[in-house]
């Protein structure tokens, strides 16, 4: 470990010289307050910017203990801390020189808190991991605007953001607690018979369709009183609010009064958000899963028989390949894929769904036999899913009254304001029964698990993986379209998929299924950290914890996948 004066001599000798030079720089260095750890620096003023580590003594840093245990808690410090150095940075540093010269740069962070590998904080240390653009006029090295990045602007970022006597307390300890709360009522959800909780005074419409802040002059959700619930938050106390049963829930309503609003927030309700979010406490339980139509995905030897079936021409729907499936046998595809995923709710909006794998009416039956159409809809299935696999639904409907029937509640948006109009629609199917006949030909009972070739994934594991952004991973020239997954929420989620796939590759076995194996890696991450994905590189930031039901919907989506 070098003195940290000796980085100052190396920058005074390189001034002047061939970018390449930079490359002398790497290395450690102990200032007084903190430790620098130069991992990488870049070939090149354009290239990716240097990969740099601040690491500071809990001695000199002074988080009490509390506020980074339990993990959840480490967690939302983390994300505090990212967001303060991200804040921080973009303020003292500017691009000056060629390229990416004099750029400062961390996780910017979205209205969710994400378990990220920006920030690490242990009984012993506090540890952010960024990216510096070293200064260069042409490729000419700026030996003393580097200097400067080094002993004036870091050096205030370490004063200003990592150590605990120098930041808000009080502004810290409300982000942890807000945190912790919404871990702690997602973990009640299913004691309680729920799958998803929203708070009064929740805002749920956002600011813009570019924008995911709150609208500040949005209607505050409100609980009909027939649906309200309450807890006892280990910090905030008392919050009530709207839960939602485990079962069949029907989000009905006009266009335009916020049935889709409503949906998005329990989409994202999987993650807990930041304080000021407005949907803090929307709460929906963590396996949660949307579906949607998705014309032109791969769909690879999968079991969509529950809901196609009878294909002509005597295609296998037992063991469905395509590389350019339909709106329904995407959809189908989807939710098998998702039942193997774990999940125990399904999100689904009709204005997103193929309309012939939601219903056929009767006039429809009436025209077509049943014997030439090979899609049993969902409508037929719905209350399978529940009875056999303990799967709920949250559907979101606004011209299909159909779904009364199989229904536990169905609640009503009108001008973003909830109606309990269970019994009414109760009372509606009664007195306008169905004509239609159900479709079931088999009954729903298995899935089966997809098992790996051992050289399934080679291409991650030989070739050339990039992501371009949150919903493009490059594998070699091919492009892995992760566009359905809406409920991915940041690129370093994406990031984190990369890796786990290349992880998978280098110890993929055939003896077990996927998603067996994507849940062994997650185990270990939820131990160790994200830094086991970091695969030799010292530096391991960028990285953000995606959930397994988005991983697993990855893997499904590269056209190259072997399965057995």
């Amino acid at each position: 470990m070098s003195s940290y004066q000796n980085l100052k001599i190396i920058l005074k000798r390189i001034h002047g010289k061939g970018y390449k030079a930079y490359k002398e720089i790497k290395g450690n260095y102990p200032f007084p307050d903190f430790i620098l750890f130069i991992d990488h620096v870049q070939a090149d003023p354009f290239a990716s910017p240097s990969k740099i580590r601040i690491r500071v003594s809990q001695k000199k840093a002074l988080f009490p203990k509390n506020t980074y245990t339990p993990k959840i808690r480490a967690i939302a410090l983390a994300d505090y801390l990212t967001r303060k150095f991200h804040d921080e940075a973009s303020k003292s540093c500017s691009k000056k020189g060629t390229g990416k010269s004099g750029l400062i740069l961390v996780d910017k962070c979205g209205q969710e808190v994400l378990e990220r590998s920006s920030c690490k904080i242990t009984s012993e240390y506090v540890e952010v991991r960024f990216y510096i653009g070293l200064p260069a006029k042409g490729r000419t090295i700026l030996g003393q605007e580097a200097e400067y990045i080094f002993y004036n602007l870091l050096p205030k970022l370490v004063q200003k953001t990592l150590l605990y006597p120098n930041l808000n307390s009080k502004d810290l300890q409300a982000h942890i607690t807000c945190i912790e709360d919404q871990s702690w009522l997602r973990s009640q959800l299913s004691k309680n018979n729920l799958v998803a909780f929203i708070a009064n005074g929740a805002i749920l419409p956002r600011e813009s369709g570019i924008s995911d802040k709150p609208l500040p002059t949005a209607i505050p959700f409100m609980s009909p009183p027939s649906l309200e619930v309450e807890f006892n938050l280990p910090n905030k106390g008392k919050i009530k609010g709207m839960g939602i049963k485990k079962g069949i829930t029907l989000i009905v309503g006009g266009g335009f009064h916020g049935k889709s609003t409503l949906l998005k927030a329990l989409e994202k309700g999987v993650y807990n958000h930041i304080p000021g979010d407005g949907r803090e406490f929307v709460i929906t339980t963590e396996s949660a899963v949307k579906i949607r139509a998705e014309d032109g995905r791969s769909i690879i030897k999968t079991d969509i028989s529950p809901f196609i079936s009878n294909l002509p021409f005597n295609q296998d729907t037992t063991n469905f390949c395509t590389q350019n499936a339909s709106g329904s046998t995407s959809q189908a595809a989807n939710i098998i894929e998702a039942i193997e995923s774990k999940t125990f709710l399904l999100l689904l909006d009709e204005d997103t769904c193929a309309t012939n794998f939601m219903l056929r009416d009767t006039r429809m039956q009436e025209l077509v036999d049943k014997k030439f159409e090979p899609i049993t809809p969902f409508l037929d299935r719905i209350q399978e899913l529940y009875k056999n696999f303990s799967i709920s639904t949250i559907l979101v409907l606004g011209g299909c009254g159909d779904y009364f029937d199989v229904a536990d509640t169905v609640i009503m948006l009108r001008n973003y304001q909830v109606i309990d109009v269970t019994l009414k629609a109760k009372k509606v199917a009664k007195q306008i029964p169905l004509q239609r006949k159900s479709e079931k030909i088999v009954p729903f009972t298995t899935i089966r698990p997809k098992i790996p070739q051992k050289n399934c994934l080679q291409e991650f594991k030989k070739g050339k993986v990039k992501v371009k952004d949150i919903y493009t991973i490059l594998i070699n020239r091919e492009k892995l379209d992760l566009t359905a997954l809406e409920q991915l929420v940041a690129k370093e989620q994406t990031n984190a998929i990369s890796y786990i796939l290349k992880k998978l590759a280098h110890q993929i076995s055939s003896n077990q299924s996927l998603i067996s194996q994507i849940e062994k890696i997650l185990e270990k991450i939820n131990k160790e950290g994200l830094d086991i994905l970091n695969l030799g590189n010292q530096h391991p930031g960028s990285l953000a914890l995606p959930r397994k039901q988005e991983i697993f919907a990855a893997l499904n989506r590269y056209r190259n996948l072997k399965i057995k």
